[in-house]
């Protein structure tokens, strides 16, 4: 089995998602009293929020970096980091760290391409639905992408961080985003792609009325299918 490298806490209401998952999916295909080998570098998101804020993404690339290469000196064999704004700084560390890093939006991609959806819409924080790092890695694997209105995306955004992000779980917060949803659906979206880690927390299949792609999920089971495969 390799061992997983997991950078987490961003925020760490969905990294303990990410390690149930792995551990349940590891115990299924492998049975007995099997679980994970990973290792996890939990930061501290009030820092990263901060660069996030500001806009300084060199800094919360630097912050990430230190991370990965923790994971390096603790034996990781790949790294999977447990958000998916984050992933906007990829590239840089990429140029810093030997291990590969699994890329949130590529297995997205991968599972909406298994089931021929091609249009798809996208919840996340106003960075990765304003700008193009995480929509255009979804475009150059084939999928079309819808995303929200710009009072919609502040809505969104604000509930991420001001409660799901905290742990806050509101059933008014899910009838708005399921409003959000059906504005999205009437668009002509096939799929709908929970693009912030934190979501699932709040929306899942019964909650809309397209196929529902929980990013956190998909990300935690692609880690496992290349730790055992």
């Amino acid at each position: 089995m390799k061992i997983i490298g997991l950078i987490g806490g961003m925020s760490w209401e969905s990294t303990q998602t990410y390690y149930q998952v792995i551990n349940e999916a590891v115990k299924s295909k492998l049975g007995g009293l099997h679980s994970a080998e990973l290792v996890l570098v939990s930061v501290d998101f009030q820092k990263i929020e901060a660069c996030q804020s500001a806009g300084d993404w060199q800094q919360s690339a630097e912050l990430l970096t230190e991370a990965a290469l923790r994971l390096e000196r603790a034996g990781a064999d790949f790294i999977i980091i447990c958000t998916n704004t984050m992933h906007k700084v990829v590239p840089m560390l990429e140029n810093k760290i030997k291990l590969p890093i699994v890329h949130i939006a590529d297995a997205t991609a991968d599972a909406l391409n298994d089931k021929h959806i091609k249009k798809a819409a996208l919840l996340g924080t106003k960075y990765t639905l304003r700008e193009d790092f995480y929509k255009q890695r979804l475009i150059e694997n084939g999928i079309e992408v819808i995303i929200p209105q710009d009072e919609d995306i502040e809505v969104i955004n604000d509930i991420i961080f001001n409660e799901l992000c905290l742990g806050i779980i509101h059933d008014s917060s899910r009838k708005i985003f399921q409003q959000i949803i059906m504005k999205l659906y009437e668009q002509g979206a096939e799929g709908l792609i929970l693009g912030c880690t934190e979501i699932g927390l709040l929306i899942n299949q019964s909650d809309a009325p397209m196929p529902v792609f929980d990013t956190t999920l998909i990300h935690a089971l692609k880690a496992v299918s290349l730790a055992i495969e």
